[in-house]
């Protein structure tokens, strides 16, 4: 990564296709409970990469703002 991409704030995270397909099904906040088993495990790897947080109630995940994928 170069000093000009982290100074104009494009820093990229690097997403498999099934995350990918996962943060385009689900652009706004999820109900955890709705989810499947599948896309549990995928949440769990997207919350550990800061694309997605959870909620003070614990049963809902929250797409980061300006959280940028490739």
């Amino acid at each position: 990564m170069k000093i000009y991409q982290l100074l104009q704030n494009k820093v990229h995270l690097p997403v498999t296709n099934e995350e990918q397909n996962f943060i385009q099904r689900h652009r706004h906040n999820i109900r955890i409970t709705a989810l499947d088993e599948r896309d549990t495990l995928l949440a769990q790897n997207l919350v550990r990469k800061g694309v997605y947080s959870i909620s003070k109630d614990n049963n809902t995940l929250i797409k980061a703002v300006n959280e940028s994928t490739t």
